[in-house]
């Protein structure tokens, strides 16, 4: 008998498998950050495509936004604990990356 992948596993693949989310989750271990500071330490990214990758983080709760009461206002962006509970999880992904991974397994 043929087992099946589970629904709830397809789903977080889905999220971090998309281009940009481990790397941003990555940056934000580190700390609360403004967008400008998410986009200086993610070489390549786009404004577009950072904005709409922190709406999705966001929207599913591994994220939190938050306003500051200053002018210009700021925005800081950190991870809700739902985020930071994927640490153990990114960091042995990027232990098998540093083991496996050769510049030239990448597209």
């Amino acid at each position: 008998m043929k087992s099946t992948i589970c629904p709830k596993y397809e789903a977080a693949f889905s999220l971090l498998g998309k281009r940009w989310i481990g790397m941003i989750i990555k940056v934000l271990f580190d700390g609360s950050c403004r967008f400008k500071d998410l986009n200086e330490r993610i070489p390549n990214i786009s404004q577009k495509v950072l904005a709409e990758r922190l709406k999705e983080l966001e929207g599913c709760g591994l994220i939190q936004r938050e306003c500051g009461d200053e002018k210009p206002v700021k925005i800081i962006y950190s991870l809700t604990q739902k985020g930071r509970d994927l640490q153990l999880v990114l960091e042995a992904v990027g232990t098998w990356a540093e083991n496996w991974m050769n510049q030239s397994d990448q597209h």
